[in-house]
């Protein structure tokens, strides 16, 4: 599983350096797509063949599962993990993250997300709010955990 929190760094070409922990949990290539944030999503081939099966299995009749579509299939694209441990994340991504220099890695558990520091810290700042947490995670159902 993906787990944790990992500085990295961004190359100027958007090659993004893969921590070993999380490299030794890949193959040969990810699939690299936009996240549901300001961040991107880093996927093995096969999470992401599930979750696009689901995706396409929704009624394109729904405006909003078209714009699930066009965001997760129509932004992802394969990217090798190249030798070094590196991959592509593409331009057009790398811009709607605003990712620059160092990054924050945040294991999903079958994924792993890539966020600039400024939104990851953002981010943090929200989840670290206990009594807002403690309402908005209530509907979930955690109940077989």
């Amino acid at each position: 599983m993906f787990l944790g929190q990992h500085q990295t760094s961004l190359k100027l070409n958007s090659e993004l350096e893969i921590p070993t922990s999380f490299r030794n949990l890949l193959s040969g290539q990810v699939v690299v797509t936009q996240g549901f944030d300001r961040n991107i999503l880093v996927l093995p081939v096969d999470v992401f063949q599930n979750l696009s099966r689901l995706v396409t299995a929704l009624n394109i009749a729904d405006p909003l599962a078209r714009k699930l579509m066009r965001m997760l299939l129509g932004n992802a694209f394969y990217s090798e993990i190249d030798p070094i441990g590196t991959i592509k994340l593409g331009e057009h991504l790398k811009e709607f993250a605003s990712l620059v220099g160092n990054v924050v890695l945040i294991g999903q558990g079958k994924y792993f997300e890539v966020w600039s520091q400024d939104a990851w810290g953002k981010q943090e700042l929200e989840l670290q709010d206990v009594e807002a947490n403690s309402e908005r995670f209530s509907s979930l159902n955690l109940a077989g955990f």
